[in-house]
């Protein structure tokens, strides 16, 4: 008889959206389910919870199951995740989520609020210590929101809603994806799993491992841009695009070892952009993911800006390989390739500038006897000037850049320079974090 009642309660939850989207997620035959027959009051547990594989490698998952009392969080449910953010700790896997639920059992009253505050101190515990990414499939609200948002990268569905105040107010994927709430945003939740999947196999499972190696791949050119450029081809993984337009951030793979990708668009870094970059920085830190910087940037729009900047990047002990592939000016040279960003290699294209200030005010303070021309002329002097005074070859003999190379021999230099760092190792100041 009790074997009956548990083929029957196997056969239910196997049945439902979540279960589903765990098998989906997970390599064929690898799903191995936790505490499959916690009951949450009279009923089924609110999630799905366990562990697998995701192109071989190691990862803890948990889907709410909207089939089952709307996936509402409850005392149960947080008793799952939390047993599975545990063993995550412990074994040092990452942790995938997928949201879709209603809310939570408010009758549960404040013991409902206990165990939501035990999910989100264990996602601030594991947070720099495994990777955590959140796929948005329906419904995140309250202190669900709060959970999905603390994870390091946020996956979202079009349709989805995800928002920390319980009417659901800006919750829409594009509000968030602007706000940088969500790192990217997929059609539906097919496609939502296999860039979980994808993104899985760019991260370690630790901050005591490396990144999965993959295979060397020539690069495949797109248009103008340097990290097609650079980067092995296909392996490009674009994150938060929609917030933050003056720069770009991608995790990718130089001769098949992941990298984290910062590329600034040749105009000022504005805050959004500056906070992304931050981030993103910190992210690959904690992981010691190496961080590949291509410099086109004028400076920074506010005094903000360039302190988030300036802090995330000298405080990574991680490898750092800059390349000015345009303008560095000012404050931007300091923070993304100078003494400020602690780099361990920077190198320079030919054509690139490097200048304590744009290139107008550098013509006008350095040679104000060229710049008595038309207004009209003035911007074409000043290019002129700089191209002879302010050069990547008087940098590089004052000290300030470490090779100028051509762009097609940028790929070969900067592979080098990883493979030559990749035994970094940096005492730290003691102490709990900066305050910046």
């Amino acid at each position: 008889m009790d074997m009956e009642k548990i083929q029957s309660v196997k056969a239910q939850i196997a049945d439902t959206a979540a279960y589903r989207t765990l098998t989906d997620f997970f390599d064929a035959d690898t799903f191995c389910e936790i505490d499959a027959f916690a009951k949450s009051g009279d009923g089924l547990c609110e999630a799905v919870a366990g562990f697998g594989m995701v192109e071989g490698l190691p990862v803890y998952a948990f889907a709410q199951n909207s089939d089952i009392s709307g996936g509402a969080m409850s005392k149960a449910q947080a008793a799952k995740l939390k047993k599975l953010y545990q063993l995550a700790l412990k074994t040092g896997a990452p942790v995938v989520g997928f949201y879709d639920s209603v809310g939570g059992r408010l009758a549960q009253g404040t013991d409902l609020l206990a165990g939501c505050g035990e999910v989100l101190k264990l996602t601030s515990k594991l947070s720099g210590a495994v990777p955590q990414v959140s796929v948005v499939l329906g419904n995140c609200l309250g202190t669900n929101a709060l959970a999905a948002v603390s994870a390091d990268f946020v996956l979202m569905t079009e349709d989805a809603q995800l928002s920390a105040d319980v009417t659901g107010a800006d919750a829409d994927a594009k509000t968030n994806a602007k706000n940088g709430n969500v790192s990217l945003v997929v059609k539906d939740a097919a496609e939502a799993v296999a860039k979980a999947r994808e993104l899985v196999c760019y991260l370690p499972s630790n901050n005591l491992t490396t990144a999965p190696e993959g295979f060397s791949a020539e690069p495949t050119p797109d248009g103008s841009c340097m990290v097609s450029k650079t980067v092995d081809g296909g392996t490009k993984f674009k994150i938060a695009d929609a917030f933050g337009s003056c720069a770009r951030i991608r995790l990718a793979r130089m001769d098949g070892s992941v990298v984290g990708v910062v590329r600034t668009i040749g105009k000022k870094l504005d805050d959004p952009s500056a906070e992304k970059l931050a981030r993103f920085v910190r992210f690959c830190d904690a992981f010691s993911i190496p961080v590949l910087t291509f410099v086109d940037c004028g400076g920074f729009e506010s005094l903000s800006a360039a302190k988030k900047l300036t802090s995330a990047y000298a405080e990574a002990t991680t490898v750092k390989v800059s390349a000015i592939i345009g303008k560095a000016v000012g404050s931007a040279y300091v923070a993304l390739a100078g003494t400020g960003a602690n780099a361990d290699v920077v190198y320079a294209l030919p054509d690139a500038v490097v200048s304590p200030v744009n290139v107008e005010a550098a013509a006008f303070i350095m040679a104000p006897e060229a710049m008595k021309v038309p207004v009209s002329e003035q911007a074409a002097v000043a290019e002129q000037f700089a191209a002879e005074n302010l050069s990547a070859f008087n940098a590089a003999q004052n000290g300030y850049v470490d090779g100028i190379v051509e762009e097609t021999e940028l790929r070969g230099a900067v592979i080098a320079a990883l493979d030559m760092l990749a035994g970094k190792r940096v005492p730290t100041v003691a102490k709990k974090h900066n305050t910046v």
